[in-house]
């Protein structure tokens, strides 16, 4: 169902497994920040070659608000893609992807404390599964 959001967010897990398999692949024998510099350039060119063939909104329409968020967005979208491909060039993308992964967790707990949204109880329970798996699939295990 391509109008779903369901239908998007799968299109999107499969994406960011690429991301994790030809980052890994790419990041050999590269400085982690050229890296980044790399792919944020690809993503730069994308994202505006995707705006300008819709043209949907104008610049001059986004808020203040947005511009603000969006800029706070991109740094922390910046951080997190140093941090995630220097984690990959230390380590196997199979255990980098799962602790990456965290971020759903921190994401329920951040959205309710500061956006007021409250989990359903299956929405906890996914999260702790999430938590259980990061866990069991990426932290080291003694003997």
């Amino acid at each position: 169902m391509p109008g779903s959001w369901q239908f998007w967010a799968a299109l999107s897990a499969l994406f960011s497994a690429l991301v994790a398999l030809w980052g890994k692949l790419g990041v050999e024998g590269m400085d982690t920040r050229l890296v980044m510099a790399i792919r944020t350039s690809v993503v730069l060119v994308l994202a505006w070659g995707l705006w300008g063939l819709t043209g949907a909104q104008g610049l001059g329409e986004v808020s203040a608000k947005s511009w603000r968020y969006l800029t706070l967005s991109g740094v922390a979208t910046g951080l997190a893609w140093l941090c995630y491909y220097h984690a990959l060039k230390l380590g196997d993308a199979a255990l980098v992807a799962p602790v990456d992964k965290l971020s759903v967790v921190l994401v329920i707990a951040l959205a309710m404390i500061f956006l007021g949204e409250r989990p359903t109880a299956w929405q906890l329970a996914g999260g702790g599964l999430i938590f259980a798996g990061v866990l069991l699939m990426a932290w080291p295990r003694p003997g």
